[in-house]
């Protein structure tokens, strides 16, 4: 498929407070197939934590877009990654999402690889006649193109020609730094994850992460259930949550960055819902006052192009995998301090169960409002989505003061009441998906020049 005139897909034009994009975004094949080709294999992919791998030979395992990739600690402690699949028939080498094992061994033919991707057995090798090719060519494992980490946080690239991982991040490690600053000792998941798919398409997450629009049309029945434990005083002190009725009262906004990174925050008008807020005094002396009152609002940030962190209720990570045009893969980690104290970490997993898991009060609402989009998308006399423009005319170009705050100096900035429930949060990612879907159709560079 030539793709053409990419404004066929997003209509950008900022000099006239325009900003649409096209139902088949969401909803055309082929534009699915170079979504792989143009994206997921040619930027920056979010794997895990490096707390997730303590000891030596302990082991992780991921995807970027359909690659299924190996991280692994080796026997001297040193984090690297590598594609699941072993050279001999290129079948997984490890089934399992983690595990500990000093060698890898492929269930087919019972090649063996080392922790360092090392091969270290052919079955039968003495036996078997090779000749001289076979024995020149490397048997180990392939390394990723790029594998970088930041705090804790790591990444890899299937594609080489990438801008190193701090250049990528840009000016929104400042709000990550916010996320991954919270415990001294550094931060962990809390053992356990959630996994679902949802039928519909992947960028429909990457919105919603950042959408405060659609809170009180798509979650009436969480607020409803929030506010009678506001007005009951029921003691459910572990699930308390934001009281939403309050939220016309609060200030908040949006930022926009380089390489396709979006955020939203809004100030927090009951801090002490808040898990941090038990060590908001020992955060204080660490970080600084402001960093640490920025701790306490309510932010989400997405990392294009699929990764996010939810720091609204409870604090998440969460990576969405395209399977199809129609399909995603969804998987969810509460991210905790190490060592905090017994009662915070009870408080932080029962809001994150409360509110995020498959049987919470607010995922199994997005999800079948995602699902009903997908239908929708069929609808031959729709074409331009209209839902991008909300907070157009209050964008101010570089940073305002609450960025300033912070030292971070985004592309673009929006703050206001919660009630103009801002979508120029949206643009960044798109802008990116454009830029990157467009250099791949004309054959040009991802990043334009060699990392």
């Amino acid at each position: 498929m030539d793709i053409g005139d990419i404004k066929l897909y997003v209509d950008d034009r900022p000099d006239d407070g325009v900003f649409r994009v096209h139902r088949k975004l969401f909803s055309d094949a082929e534009l699915h197939e170079l979504e792989h080709k143009y994206i997921f294999e040619r930027t920056w992919c979010f794997l895990g934590l490096d707390t997730q791998m303590p000891r030596p030979n302990d082991f992780i395992t991921g995807y970027i877009g359909r690659t299924s990739v190996i991280v692994a600690r080796d026997a001297k402690g040193g984090l690297g990654a590598f594609l699941n699949a072993c050279r001999h028939k290129g079948a997984l080498v490890c089934r399992t999402e983690s595990g500990n094992a000093k060698y890898l061994v492929c269930g087919y033919h019972g090649w063996a690889y080392n922790t360092a991707g090392k091969n270290v057995n052919i079955k039968d090798r003495d036996a078997g006649c090779y000749g001289e090719s076979f024995d020149a060519d490397s048997h180990d494992l392939i390394p990723l193109p790029r594998f970088e980490s930041y705090k804790g946080l790591l990444f890899g690239s299937l594609c080489a020609d990438v801008p190193p991982l701090h250049e990528f991040l840009g000016e929104i490690t400042a709000l990550l730094d916010l996320a991954m600053d919270q415990g001294p000792q550094g931060m962990e998941f809390i053992p356990g994850r959630i996994t679902y798919t949802y039928d519909a398409n992947w960028k429909l997450q990457m919105d919603n992460g950042n959408d405060y629009y659609h809170l009180t049309s798509t979650h009436p029945s969480l607020m409803a259930v929030v506010e009678r434990r506001e007005q009951a005083r029921a003691g459910n002190v572990e699930a308390r949550q934001f009281d939403w009725s309050k939220r016309f009262t609060q200030q908040g906004g949006m930022f926009t960055f380089s390489n396709g990174h979006t955020s939203t925050w809004l100030n927090q008008g009951q801090p002490e819902n808040r898990p941090i807020f038990a060590t908001l005094g020992e955060a204080k002396q660490r970080v600084g006052h402001t960093r640490a009152e920025w701790m306490l609002k309510l932010r989400n940030l997405t990392i294009f192009p699929n990764m996010q962190i939810a720091d609204s209720t409870s604090l998440l990570i969460r990576t969405f995998r395209p399977l199809a045009v129609d399909k995603t893969e969804m998987r969810v980690w509460c991210l905790a301090p190490i060592g905090e104290a017994p009662e915070v970490r009870a408080w932080r997993l029962r809001q994150f169960e409360d509110f995020f898991n498959v049987s919470g009060m607010a995922t199994p609402d997005d999800t079948t409002l995602y699902e009903d989009a997908q239908v929708g998308f069929q609808a031959q006399g729709l074409e331009w989505l209209q839902g991008y423009q909300r907070g157009t005319t209050a964008v101010v170009p570089g940073p305002n003061a609450s960025a300033a705050e912070l030292g971070m100096h985004p592309v673009a900035s929006v703050q206001g009441p919660y009630d103009m429930q801002n979508e120029t949060c949206f643009h960044a990612p798109y802008r990116e998906w454009a830029r990157l879907m467009q250099a791949g159709a004309t054959g040009r560079k991802p990043y334009g020049h060699k990392a």
